[in-house]
């Protein structure tokens, strides 16, 4: 029986990487889609891509760090579709900077994107979800367990979303909804090209962790029976 046939699942971040993998593995399961991402061009493309496969794909092309568009994207999910039964956030930023230096708008950035916005909109399709009995995932980052110099403010707001998730476990669990974090190494993804340029070091995607692996991981455990719930999967490049 296929557990996740007919649910409907928004999806940030979804034009590309990790939250456009999650789709993809998603629409192959048979779930109803809401994709959002920045990128109207690479968003079309997904969405393209996934329609034949998915059953209904719809797009919401969104600045997540903009709380009023946060709010219309919100309105709008629960105006088409009555609600939700998964939030998937894979959208997210990186900077990097020594304290000394990074000037505070980085880290209001930082924090306005990965970590205010998912809040936000977990807050607001909450009731639906809770109704569903849903799902929300976190796209984390091993950064979000084990920090290193230059990333403060990366940093700080990815150790800021795993306390959000770990506390909003904690206030619904009981109420049949599913929290789950991710926390990928580094991972072949156009974020992680940006983050191999900044740190000065070359970007060998073949190497590194594969999207669609992590994809695969975060819908086996959405698509586990009832009895059972993973609240965190840690998964790395292989070092073979």
């Amino acid at each position: 029986m296929n557990a996740l046939a007919d649910q409907i699942y928004l999806v940030t971040g979804a034009s590309s990487g990790i939250g456009a993998a999650i789709a993809r593995v998603l629409a192959a399961r048979g779930a109803r889609l809401v994709l959002c991402g920045r990128d109207r061009a690479r968003l079309a493309g997904v969405a393209e891509e996934l329609r034949g496969v998915s059953p209904e794909v719809d797009v919401q092309s969104a600045d997540l760090e903009d709380e009023a568009a946060l709010r219309r994207l919100a309105a709008r999910v629960l105006g088409t579709f009555g609600g939700v039964d998964g939030l998937v956030h894979s959208a997210a930023a990186f900077t990097r900077g020594p304290v000394a230096e990074l000037p505070v708008a980085e880290l209001d950035a930082q924090f306005r994107l990965n970590l205010r916005a998912p809040y936000l909109l977990t807050q607001m399709l909450l009731p639906s979800i809770l109704a569903r009995r849903g799902q929300i995932v976190f796209v984390n980052s091993t950064t979000g367990k084990v920090t290193r110099a230059g990333v403060s403010a990366y940093a700080a707001s990815k150790f800021g979303l795993r306390a959000f998730a770990d506390c909003l476990r904690e206030e619904v669990a009981r109420e049949g909804v599913r929290v789950l974090s991710i926390y990928p190494g580094r991972t072949a993804t156009p974020m992680q090209e940006l983050v191999c340029r900044l740190e000065g070091i070359p970007y060998l995607p073949e190497k590194l962790l594969q999207a669609p692996d992590v994809a695969a991981l975060v819908v086996a455990a959405l698509a586990l029976p009832r009895s059972a719930e993973v609240t965190e999967i840690d998964v790395r490049q292989s070092l073979a």
